[in-house]
């Protein structure tokens, strides 16, 4: 199974590794992406204890999250497909990008290969995502990658003791390939 994949001649994806814990400790830096991390990513050792459970869930083939990396080898965020299930041949697609890199379709691109990489080498036929229906970004990012909108699932999520909306979007191994 490839453990890297070229998104375009300026970024591609790759296994995170252990000589990423400053990156992940600096994205995680951002106020908005702690407020989303399961385990808050507070420290170096938390980083690499984030980076450890990265690879203990590829390891056991339950989600396999990759680095994306820009032509200097800066992490520019995380593309990821979790709650892989081989029955179903069904994933979870999650993302995140960090300040810098935002905006500049670098989430997108992810997202576009990530797929292609989980129909191609995990062999799944169906990918989901989420996004809080007051995230517009999220939303345009998984449009962009050729997920299409499916539907509203009503105060999903929990933040900080508020409920939000959750649009759901899928793409499928058979959808047309984005340009």
């Amino acid at each position: 199974m490839r453990d890297r994949s070229e998104v375009s001649a300026d970024l591609c994806l790759r296994r995170w590794s252990s000589q990423d814990a400053q990156a992940v400790s600096d994205a995680f830096a951002d106020p908005e992406m702690r407020r989303q991390s399961g385990e808050p990513v507070t420290s170096m050792d938390a980083a690499r204890r984030w980076l450890a459970a990265q690879a203990d869930q590829w390891a056991s083939g339950a989600a396999f999250a990759f680095a994306v990396v820009d032509g200097t080898g800066t992490v520019s965020g995380n593309a990821a497909v979790s709650a892989v299930n081989q029955r179903h041949k069904t994933g979870w697609v999650s993302y995140w990008t960090t300040a810098p890199a935002r905006g500049r379709g670098v989430a997108s691109r992810a997202c576009q290969t990530l797929a292609r990489w989980s129909f191609d080498e995990l062999g799944l036929f169906r990918l989901e995502l989420g996004h809080r229906v007051n995230n517009p970004a999220s939303c345009r990012v998984a449009l962009a990658a050729g997920f299409t909108t499916e539907g509203v699932e009503r105060q999903k999520l929990e933040y900080d003791g508020v409920r939000y909306d959750v649009e759901r979007h899928a793409r499928l191994a058979t959808d047309e390939e984005v340009t």
